[in-house]
């Protein structure tokens, strides 16, 4: 369920979080909602140009509180940063509840729940809270069902976590609507149900049951559609990260993407744990969502190269050096558009299982 609704207007907290991968939930929000965001709450740049800062191109204010944002008459705090440990520092939270003292609603993606706390007791009857993060009702495990359906069924997959496999669903989604495809993003992570598109948040499934919740949605909407983008989470090659396997296996993806951050050599604050050549990191991944045989053999069909903090001749060189490694169409979905990556999906048969 998804409380948002056109008439709201929406305040970012954001703190911390405009300029970096900790902020990706409100980014995110920024670069692709259609929904009134009337301010962003960041005390370090307060005053300043949003643009300036992120390169989205929205005339939003950034102001230092969540008091400082009333004068912009919002109706729902969102959250959009995700501190370390799932839970806001003190004072961060106490601006949530400032919020909620001033009559806003709360869209809560943070792994701490909001709608069963103190909190709870100081709504007005038309404020909600919305714990974006929920396991889901009605779940069962894996069975491979989504091999029967005839739709393409892309899934990017990542060479570490927090890199852009998200925003390639939605450029290439946004991409093929455009083209006139029956297309659909199906939700995996607190993001993109904040954005609106149907699915969970598989972070909050019980692990026995990742893989069939997966299979839920893939099944509710693979027969109407002609193309479903569901969104990658995790990483194959991150230690602490156990995500990738069960999209793998619920969505029984046909055509898999590999999203990379350009010259990244090792996992994120894990220095020790090295990042495989791409052709190394294919092949991994090729192998692991057929299973020798089992499931659908999915190929990887391209790059999407995230190449933010280079300038545009080191990221083109970057993308060269990309697809002269794999021989696959690479590109960076933000800065160069998503059209090599639709195209190979597009023209790569769907492959068949070998019952």
């Amino acid at each position: 369920m998804n409380y948002l609704t056109a008439n709201d207007r929406i305040v970012l907290l954001m703190h911390e979080g405009t300029d970096n991968r900790g902020g990706k939930t409100g980014l995110s929000m920024l670069r692709y909602s259609a929904l009134n965001i009337v301010a962003v709450v960041d005390n370090q740049y307060a005053g300043q140009q949003l643009q300036a800062i992120t390169g989205i191109n929205r005339n939003i204010p950034i102001v230092e509180s969540v008091q400082a944002s009333m004068e912009h008459h919002p109706t729902v705090l969102a959250i959009g940063i995700a501190p370390a440990g799932g839970g806001l520092p003190t004072p961060w939270y106490q601006e949530v509840q400032e919020a909620v003292a001033a009559g806003l609603s709360v869209v809560n993606g943070l792994h701490t729940p909001m709608a069963s706390s103190e909190l709870a007791s100081q709504l007005q009857p038309d404020q909600w809270i919305w714990d974006v993060r929920k396991e889901p009702t009605g779940l069962t495990i894996g069975t491979a069902a989504a091999r029967s359906l005839p739709c393409r069924r892309v899934l990017p997959v990542g060479t570490d976590m927090a890199i852009g496999k998200m925003s390639t669903n939605l450029e290439l989604h946004r991409l093929a609507v455009q083209r006139g495809l029956r297309s659909k993003v199906i939700a995996t992570g607190q993001t993109n149900l904040m954005l609106g598109d149907d699915g969970i948040a598989l972070d909050t499934v019980r692990v026995d049951f990742a893989a069939g919740a997966i299979e839920q949605q893939i099944m509710q909407y693979g027969k109407d559609h002609e193309i479903l983008f569901v969104e990658g989470q995790g990483s194959l090659f991150h230690p602490g990260s156990t995500a990738t396997l069960p999209l793998m296996r619920g969505s029984q993806p046909t055509h898999l993407l590999m999203v990379h951050r350009a010259r990244q050599r090792h996992i994120h604050h894990t220095p020790s744990v090295k990042i495989p050549p791409l052709k190394a990191a294919i092949e991994v991944c090729e192998a692991v969502a057929s299973a020798g045989g089992c499931f659908i053999p999915a190929k990887v069909v391209g790059i999407a190269l995230n190449t933010f903090g280079l300038d545009i001749e080191s990221a083109k060189q970057e993308i060269e050096k990309s697809v002269q490694e794999t021989g696959l169409p690479c590109t960076d979905v933000i800065r160069f558009g998503a059209d090599p990556l639709l195209d190979a999906i597009l023209t790569t048969p769907t492959p068949e299982y070998d019952e």
